[in-house]
């Protein structure tokens, strides 16, 4: 009798694990699919290039590992006509589907300044060295009034239904899609 109580014991046990484990929170998080993070990976000694007494746009990072020549290396490949850019320069993620009416919190996580700035077609920001084979995107032209400095924020509000296209007018490699759509209700 006693080794019944103890399996049932333990098997209430286990159905309770299991169900703490697979169980679905009722509240949702607040943020999911609003939080856009604005990366970069420059590398803030001044042997790598960035930091130096006549560079104006300093890596204000702790660590970071990609040199300026690093970083200019990747900026074009023999493969394609258009700037490629260093893959740790990005947006994160490039694809967000928030709800309509809601906010999007954009951070900059990088060491170096960027824009999270709306464009009708992507293109080429405001600095022409880093938009090899674009056209500057014509909302780019007043975009450096817009640069959110490393550990800075922007909220995005406002947004209709639709596609919207984002860029960073500096790296404008840097892009991401911000799709609303209508509620189901």
């Amino acid at each position: 009798m006693r080794s019944l109580k103890i399996l049932g014991v333990l098997t209430v046990g286990v159905w309770i694990v299991f169900a703490v484990a697979n169980a679905v929170p009722l509240v949702a998080d607040n943020d999911e699919g609003r939080k856009i993070a604005l990366r970069d990976d420059c590398d803030p000694r001044v042997g790598a290039g960035w930091n130096t007494a006549t560079d104006m746009t300093q890596c204000i990072r702790e660590e970071g590992a990609v040199s300026r020549p690093e970083f200019a290396a990747f900026l074009a490949s023999p493969f394609s006509s258009a700037v490629v850019g260093h893959p740790s320069w990005t947006i994160d993620p490039t694809y967000v589907k928030p709800d309509l009416g809601k906010r999007i919190r954009v951070r900059n996580e990088g060491g170096r300044g960027h824009t999270f700035t709306e464009v009708a077609n992507y293109g080429g920001g405001f600095i022409p060295a880093l938009n090899i084979g674009l056209v500057e995107a014509p909302e780019c032209a007043a975009a450096p009034s817009t640069v959110i400095p490393p550990g800075g924020r922007k909220d995005v509000t406002g947004l209709a239904v639709g596609n919207h296209k984002f860029q960073c007018c500096i790296h404008p490699w840097m892009r991401a899609l911000v799709k609303v759509e209508a509620d189901d209700e």
